[in-house]
């Protein structure tokens, strides 16, 4: 049955929203509930609930904060605005989190329409305007992006919409041209703060929401600061109060987010993490310490904000074997956020065992404070490459001998001992391309002393296993 949502507009009931059914029945979002109703008899009319609707949109907004980005906002009535600076790699890059957010939405029963910009204003008009349902719009492309879109797009008033269309401007290309001033006293001044707000020509701050269950402490100064002595103590200070709130709900963080409001009204964030939960306010300001030379004071800081958006529970440690006299394991995972915290948290990785007997697969980069767990027996070069390189001119008695003689990166190696072959099968479940693929490897030596890792596509007998290429993969000690 055809749904659609009505509300009170002015003293009639209008339909404000509609299901893809109503829709295809001819009811449009505006028209009057009496003409809905007579145009489709089985409309099912129900009242629109914008407080319910907010309040969803507060509870997604607040999942957002804790698995997309610490700066997430809602843009009334129907949308959420989401800062991804500094954080898009974390998801694959914008275009892989931009799928995996619709994925998200559309697996809850919403529909959903994405939009990426340099500006929120630009954000906000291409994910309501736009041609597609996601818009990713490349640094600097703003005003091309914008052009061609309506000019309720840049959200004018209704005043302002209505001069515009006296004046006959349809689309942001017409009010581009145009000067300031003129465009000002025609549509007003605030239809010019949208637009340059849009353009990036104004400054459009995200006031994003705050995780109420995340544990946060703040500081307002007497006078603006920006030093980075002073900005350090203040750090200490936050720190102590954040740790005593933590400690009493048994918590440790794993990311920290320092807000610092300058006198202007812009906000300097800065944010760290660490690879195991803690509540040390040493090690923490450790690693804040580091972020001081991101943050701009300008003219200078006066209030301080310190959220802890994600935490863990963290116990009391066991201090038996200390004070038995043994001594402790030392923990990797002060060091491991002191270098994350220099050279960036994707270059610090500790190689962990997978399932899977592919070579490539057999090992992947991760949480370098994870136990590595058991590796296979299986005997393997030191150095594999992440991608085999051919091999050329290789003589070889079929189907199971290794090869003779085969050249490698311009240079000929001619092989004294081998070992093989080790039969390796494609994971026909990955793909159907691996259903009859099969690698046979083998190890050897050359005359010079070198030891190779070198693998055969096929089994030497039926071309459909493999092109019977040879490729090098990897290099003993």
């Amino acid at each position: 049955m055809p749904i659609a949502l009505t509300a009170k507009v002015a003293r009639r009931e209008d339909i404000v929203a509609a299901c893809d059914a109503a829709i295809a029945l001819g009811i449009r979002v505006g028209m009057a509930a009496t003409h809905a109703r007579a145009l489709v008899s089985d409309l099912d009319l129900r009242p629109a609930d914008p407080l319910a609707d907010a309040a969803f949109l507060e509870r997604l907004a607040r999942f957002g904060v804790r698995r997309w980005s610490p700066v997430v906002a809602v843009t009334p009535p129907d949308g959420l605005w989401l800062d991804i600076t500094g954080c898009a790699h974390l998801h694959g890059g914008e275009a892989r989190f931009c799928r995996r957010l619709q994925v998200f939405c559309r697996r809850v029963g919403y529909s959903v329409r994405v939009a990426v910009a340099d500006t929120p204003g630009a954000a906000h008009a291409l994910a309501r305007f736009g041609p597609t349902e996601l818009v990713i719009v490349p640094p600097g492309g703003t005003g091309p992006a914008l052009a061609p879109l309506p000019v309720a797009a840049l959200r004018l008033d209704p005043p302002a919409l209505r001069a515009a269309r006296k004046f006959g401007f349809e689309r942001v290309a017409d009010l581009l041209p145009v000067a300031r001033g003129p465009l000002a006293r025609r549509l007003g001044l605030p239809a010019i703060v949208r637009l340059d707000q849009a353009l990036g020509a104004a400054a459009e701050p995200i006031a994003g929401i705050e995780d109420i269950d995340a544990p946060c402490v703040e500081k307002r100064l007497l006078e603006p600061i920006g030093t980075a002595e002073a900005i350090a103590h203040v750090m200490r200070d936050l720190l102590n109060d954040l740790a005593d709130i933590l400690q009493a709900r048994r918590l440790g963080v794993r990311a920290l987010r320092l807000v610092a409001a300058r006198i202007d009204g812009t906000e300097q964030v800065v944010g760290v993490g660490t690879s195991r939960p803690t509540r040390e306010a040493a090690h923490l300001l450790k690693l804040l310490q580091l972020r001081i030379e991101r943050i701009d004071p300008g003219l200078g800081l006066e209030h301080f904000r310190l959220l802890a958006p994600h935490t863990e529970h963290l116990d009391a440690t066991a201090l038996g074997t200390v004070l038995a006299g043994d001594r402790p394991l030392r923990d990797p995972a002060r060091l491991v956020d002191m270098v994350a915290g220099r050279i960036g948290a994707s270059a610090v990785y500790r190689m962990i065992a997978a399932a899977s007997h592919v070579p490539e697969r057999a090992a992947m980069p991760g949480d370098p404070g994870a136990v590595a767990g058991a590796w296979p027996a299986w005997r393997r070069p030191i150095r594999l490459f992440a991608r085999p390189e051919p091999l050329f001119g290789v003589i070889a008695l079929w189907p199971d001998q290794p090869p003779r003689r085969f050249e490698w990166r311009g240079v000929a190696h001619r092989v004294v001992a081998g070992d093989g072959p080790e039969r390796i099968h494609g994971e026909w479940w990955r793909r159907d391309a691996e259903i009859f693929g099969i690698r046979d490897y083998f190890r050897v030596e050359d005359d010079a002393g070198g030891r190779y890792w070198v693998f055969r596509r096929g089994n030497g007998v039926e071309s459909d296993s493999g092109d019977l290429s040879w490729w090098m993969h990897g290099v003993f000690a």
